[in-house]
């Protein structure tokens, strides 16, 4: 090819948005050439390594979206350290099909014991087979909800909140909740029900949950649609954040 043909290819391929064939052509035409390959096998290749690539490029652009506080998958976490974690349930709630189906989960046990990492590892699994995922603490959505209502943009909120596929709710229970915090927050999980998914992690059995919504009306009624389609993560245990601590020092 000219200098000429090979502008006119450059921008074609950046007009279509194929980045990968436009690296790639030259170095696959020659191991194309030498392995005595024609001209299908060649943009089979080409074709394929963009699909690859522009696969990547999304899953990436889907965690930056979610807004993970840190990416954490699934293999980082030492599910021997907590023995009251159903391990083969974690992981076959990895394969997403609950998302799918609408479903909710509850991660429930004390502080440390890997709740938010094993929230982050379901969220990231979501990300990677093409869903969209947001991930917020329950603290930071009932502010963001109410200063929304206080400047009238409170539905562009919550059609934002309604728009994953998995929306994570994390430290539900860290704090008391106002009421207009508490009605807000079940007004939006009444708007996902058998609409999305919703994660949530606590450190409060249900039992005290009243403690953080102020009514034993509406957290009842929050708990009835919760509920109604769960998978239930108990997690009961010794902190596995101290455990982790306690390994890096030995190692150390």
């Amino acid at each position: 090819m000219n200098e000429a043909s090979d502008l006119l290819l450059a921008d074609h391929l950046k007009k279509l948005k194929l980045p990968t064939v436009l690296r790639e052509y030259e170095k696959q035409a020659r191991q194309c050439a030498a392995e005595n390959k024609g001209h299908v096998p060649y943009l089979s290749r080409l074709i394929e390594l963009e699909l690859i690539d522009r696969e990547r490029r999304m899953v990436e652009r889907r965690i930056k979206a979610a807004k993970f506080p840190a990416p954490k998958s699934l293999d980082s976490f030492d599910f021997k350290a907590i023995a009251a974690l159903n391990k083969v349930q974690v992981l076959e709630l990895a394969r997403c099909g609950w998302i799918e189906r609408r479903e909710n989960v509850i991660a429930l046990g004390p502080s440390g014991t890997g709740k938010t990492h094993i929230a982050l590892g379901l969220g990231l699994a979501a990300c990677q087979r093409g869903l969209p995922v947001r991930f917020i603490t329950a603290a930071a959505l009932v502010h963001e909800l109410i200063e929304a209502r206080d400047e009238k943009r409170l539905l562009r909120l919550q059609k934002q909140m309604l728009a994953p596929k998995l929306l994570i709710i994390d430290e539900l229970g860290f704090v008391p909740l106002s009421k207009t915090g508490a009605e807000l927050l079940f007004e939006l999980v009444s708007q996902r029900y058998e609409r999305s998914s919703t994660l949530i992690t606590s450190n409060l059995p249900f039992e005290e949950w009243t403690e953080t919504f102020g009514s034993e009306r509406l957290t009842g009624a929050l708990l009835d649609r919760l509920t109604h389609h769960v998978s239930i993560l108990e997690m009961n245990g010794e902190s596995y954040r101290l455990g982790q601590s306690r390994k890096t020092t030995q190692k150390h």
